[in-house]
């Protein structure tokens, strides 16, 4: 049985604590939490006692090590903030431990290249958890481009919507500034960029990126002519009626992990999209070119009345396209409910491929039920069970394919700095 320790127990941790202690609790065992708030890591202990498991030890962060020395797990996994996920996945390593990473890796080149030293120095391993790999509609397209159905993939045209729900909850938390996230092209693309080296097997070569942020912030609402006098949501009369808010008094978990707290971390989780500091672009577009000669279009949108993506890659042999819709309500479901978006099953999902000089046709997805379109319960079964099922997809994510995705991003950014087209072995060569 392979002992795990968690390090960052913010909702993020909960995909996992779940499987561990209850999924695969036949292969596995949580040993450890660790985390800067004794407060967040009480309450998932209160979650698992009310479930009838027996409560983890916890540690603070700066206790790290004596959690390894006293617990010595065989793997840990890190869901803290993006931007200190290099600190835990190398200290682990230096400690003997594995690692998992949620994604993204991290947040920039030069934490990117001391997690590549550390693996060649301690000889351990670090799995991403992209799990958006294992959701049937993109593992299909994986597979109708592995057949060879479309030819070399020479064309990649891809669009992501986030809605003004899901795409607004990055702007009122720890996401809003850079140097946390490396945002949005880092955070959240990390995940389409990884889908679009997976799909054509193949890693960025070079990047030029446009972006901005043109609709949250202070400035953005000023023009439009709206003024907001509070900086956060939760107990404050005015924002009542304000349809982006979230209020963490109105849900248990949002309650437990982070109002209750904030006396220990200062962290709010419910800043208002239209304050500041926000430092991260809402609007953003990527043209790259691929090693293998493929070239991409990339947009990102953080305010769409729906969510979900359209996806286009053409080959010599023809073209495929996947549409994916996540979710048109959200607001609604928000308002109701008083939580942050879903991450359920796919609303809809049509894939189609047109040959050359033959007719198109539809491609049937599997139907399934999970986080993340279906894929949450497929990665953690590859994760967690000891002989889980044979993956002909390679889906498993090495430090390689994380570092891939997010090199991408990180040029994204760089581009945006300095508004030239960015070379992206001069960052880290993989």
């Amino acid at each position: 049985m392979k002992k795990y320790a968690l390090v960052g127990t913010g909702s993020r941790a909960g995909m996992f604590v779940n499987a561990i202690t209850h999924t695969f609790k036949e292969h596995a065992k949580l040993v450890a939490f660790c985390d800067l708030s004794q407060t967040r890591m009480n309450w998932h202990n209160g979650q698992l006692e009310q479930k009838g498991h027996p409560a983890i030890p916890t540690f603070l962060a700066a206790d790290f090590d004596k959690m390894i020395a006293e617990t010595k797990p065989d793997t840990v996994i890190v869901t803290t903030m993006d931007a200190t996920h290099h600190e835990y996945i190398i200290r682990a390593m230096e400690l003997g431990c594995d690692a998992i990473s949620e994604k993204p890796m991290t947040t920039d080149e030069i934490k990117a290249r001391a997690i590549f030293e550390a693996i060649e120095r301690t000889g351990k391993s670090l799995r991403v958890s992209f799990n958006y790999r294992y959701a049937p509609a993109y593992t299909k397209l994986r597979e109708v481009i592995m057949d060879g159905t479309i030819g070399r993939p020479l064309s990649v045209n891809f669009m992501w919507l986030l809605d003004t729900s899901h795409g607004a909850d990055y702007f009122r938390r720890w996401h809003r500034e850079k140097h946390n996230s490396g945002g949005l092209f880092v955070h959240k693309a990390t995940h389409h960029f990884d889908l679009i080296n997976w799909w054509i097997a193949s890693y960025p070569k070079e990047v030029f990126a446009m972006g901005d942020l043109l609709f949250y912030g202070k400035e953005n609402a000023e023009a439009r002519g709206e003024s907001y006098s509070y900086k956060r949501y939760t107990g404050v009369a005015e924002a009542v009626k304000d349809p982006f808010a979230l209020f963490l008094d109105k849900n248990a978990a949002m309650k437990g992990l982070y109002l209750d707290a904030e006396a220990e971390t200062g962290y709010l989780r419910d800043r208002n999209v239209f304050d500041e500091p926000i430092t991260i672009e809402d609007t953003m577009n990527v043209t790259a070119r691929y090693k293998n000669g493929a070239l991409l279009s990339y947009n990102l949108v953080a305010f769409s009345p729906w969510e979900g993506m359209k996806v286009a890659i053409t080959g010599d042999k023809g073209r495929i396209e996947l549409e994916v819709i996540e979710n048109v309500e959200h607001l609604k479901e928000d308002k109701e409910r008083n939580v942050t978006a879903s991450k359920g099953s796919f609303k809809q999902t049509t894939l189609k491929v047109f040959p050359l000089f033959k007719p198109p046709y539809d491609v049937e997805i599997p139907a399934a039920v999970g986080g993340h379109g279906g894929a949450d319960p497929v990665m953690l079964e590859q994760i967690f069970h000891p002989n889980p099922p044979h993956d002909k997809f390679n889906r498993g994510a090495s430090h390689i394919d994380g570092a891939a995705s997010i090199l991408l991003g990180i040029a994204a950014n760089k581009s945006l700095e300095t508004k030239q087209l960015i070379q992206v072995d001069d960052l880290l060569k993989l």
